[in-house]
């Protein structure tokens, strides 16, 4: 079976199942004015066993597992209200466009990609429903989240300088002993201990961290990651863990590490260094010939035949440039485009770069505008790497600020709404 795949529908069936209601089927809580049943939890718990056939031993015991799937559902209707709410949908061709997504990174057809999910007990409008909500909640995000999230180039600045001294990505695990919205000191000691006592687990070897992940994190995603966060940067781990995971070496284990939603246990699994950055740019001009409604296709490709006729002859490419291209900004400046990365004026521009020598005119192109006449001029090497680092650091910096300000709004619409467990009663 392919792993992409059975974790993903598997996720998407722990977070999003579908609802079979039947007439009797039992109430395991309340979400505002909605309900989640027994069949819901049932159908979930299902897939999480299926998910991981023959690794059972790392899952926590029947009545924590369903306890935090639970969560989950509730989490997740709560996220679709507000969606709902904010009339938040998405079009069918936008889930045919995931669905088509999901079949090639899988080297499937749609039918074979049915058959797939079948053969894992997953039916195919169920799937497809749940990658509706999934998209649904994740516009839910973009919305409320997404729009309001700025990143100044003071705090890229900052940001740099700190990681001159932690340099390079690492591949971090992190495990969440979550405290409640305003825990007391009781609370905090007892999520201390938890915390602590895992760690014993871990390094004591009676317990990787993988399985100690998906046992005992409140993480949202620790049963299908397993704790696993991917690489980061350290400007994507938050401030107060990034000295601490500076100095982890892979495999080990940190302290328990204070946050507010919780104490965190981190683990590095490996490490890699920044690599350079060189991109080969290219310096061209150009003559454009728009095609309009007052200029034909066949007047504007003879123009520039015409025009690369004369340069042929001797006649002066800056000259005609200012004289005759429609693309006005170059035409001012002899039809230089200045220096640029081959592909930042399209395929038909690329392979035409790619196909010429410095110096050398091209034969005429046409794209979407109209016809073009390009000459490549010179080329040369340049070390992008802190451009390309800045870029990534501002991005890194918006993924955390995301993150951070979506957790806050989960939490926020747990408290604000009416929600009722009554999983004891239906176990």
């Amino acid at each position: 079976m392919l792993s992409f795949l059975r974790v993903l529908c598997c996720a998407l069936l722990i977070v999003l199942p579908a609802a079979h209601a039947e007439p009797l089927d039992r109430i395991v809580a309340l979400v505002e004015d909605e309900v989640v049943l027994a069949s819901d939890l049932d159908q979930a718990y299902a897939n999480v066993r299926r998910q991981y056939a023959g690794r059972e031993a790392q899952l926590p015991p029947e009545n924590v597992l369903k306890r935090q799937i639970l969560d989950r559902l509730v989490l997740n209707r709560l996220q679709l209200q507000r969606a709902k709410n904010a009339n938040i949908t998405v079009t069918d061709t936008e889930i045919d466009q995931t669905v088509g997504r999901v079949a090639a990174s899988n080297n499937l057809s749609i039918p074979e990609l049915r058959t797939r999910l079948a053969g894992d007990g997953i039916d195919f409008a169920d799937f497809r429903r749940n990658i509706a909500e999934e998209l649904t909640i994740q516009r839910l995000r973009d919305r409320l989240v997404a729009s309001r999230v700025d990143v100044s180039e003071t705090e890229v600045d900052l940001a740099m300088a700190q990681d001159k001294v932690k340099q390079g990505e690492v591949k971090l695990s992190t495990i969440l002993i979550a405290l409640p919205e305003q825990p007391d000191a009781a609370a905090i000691e007892t999520a201390r201990k938890k915390a602590d006592g895992v760690r014993d687990l871990i390094t004591a070897g009676q317990m990787d961290f993988t399985a100690a992940a998906i046992r005992y994190s409140d993480a949202p995603r620790a049963l299908e990651t397993g704790g696993d966060i991917g690489w980061r940067r350290f400007d994507q781990i938050p401030a107060v863990f990034a000295d601490s995971v500076a100095v982890l070496k892979p495999g080990e284990v940190s302290p328990p590490l204070r946050a507010q939603n919780g104490f965190y246990l981190l683990s590095v699994a490996d490490r890699r260094a920044v690599q350079n950055i060189n991109v080969t740019e290219y310096n061209a001009r150009h003559i454009v010939v728009d095609v309009t409604e007052l200029v034909s296709e066949q007047e504007a490709r003879t123009e520039i035949l015409k025009l690369r006729e004369q340069i042929e002859g001797g006649a002066d490419f800056a000259k005609l440039a200012r004289e005759f291209s429609d693309e006005t900004q170059s035409a001012n400046l002899g039809g230089d485009m200045g220096w640029f990365q081959i592909d930042d004026y399209g395929t038909n521009y690329a392979e035409a770069l790619s196909r010429l020598a410095d110096g050398e005119l091209g034969q005429p192109i046409r794209t979407e505008r109209g016809w073009h006449l390009v000459q490549r001029l010179a080329t040369r090497e340049q070390d992008r790497t802190e451009e390309f680092v800045r870029g990534q650091t501002r991005e890194a910096i918006r993924t955390r600020k995301l993150e951070e300000a979506y957790e806050a709004f989960l939490r926020q619409i747990r408290n604000e709404s009416f929600i009722e467990l009554k999983l004891e009663r239906a176990s």
